[in-house]
């Protein structure tokens, strides 16, 4: 039966917001986006580190930068996002002259699509927006105990 709602698997960790580029300047181009009492920023510079996290995280808002080079392999692993992790979002951000695969990511199910670090104002409410929304990591049986003593609210 499905309920219309995913839980997160057991020992995953809470969301993260990772961006996932080679140089860092999207990092910090959203970094000055984000208030200071931000969640922090997760810097991958492949791929496959980038899923890695995901997978440690799975309810997490991904940034990823499309190249030239990493364009097919992007695709693939949106292609299997909804699947593999569907709690997840990603955001792609590219140079302008790849932006003509706007539209392509959009149906692979990219959230948004960026080729100005200066406009990433409407990026970082997305990812704020998603990860305020994200499921907490399963507690364990100790955890909740605690968390439901009456000193535990107080502080």
């Amino acid at each position: 039966m499905d309920c219309g709602f995913v839980l997160l698997p057991a020992g995953a960790a809470a969301a993260r917001l990772i961006v996932c580029e080679p140089s860092g300047r999207w990092a910090v181009a959203l970094r000055g986006q984000l208030c200071a009492t931000a969640p922090r920023v997760y810097e991958t510079r492949s791929l496959a580190d980038c899923w890695q996290m995901l997978a440690e995280a799975p309810a997490s808002f991904v940034v990823v930068e499309l190249t030239a080079g990493n364009a097919v392999a992007l695709l693939q692993r949106m292609a299997r996002l909804q699947r593999d992790f569907p709690l997840a979002r990603v955001a792609v951000v590219a140079e302008r002259s790849l932006a003509d695969y706007e539209w392509l990511l959009r149906e692979a199910g990219a959230a948004h699509f960026l080729c100005s670090p200066r406009q990433c104002g409407p990026l970082a409410d997305l990812a704020l927006g998603h990860l305020a929304q994200a499921p907490p990591p399963p507690r364990s049986l100790t955890e909740q105990t605690w968390a439901g003593l009456p000193w535990a609210r107080q502080s």
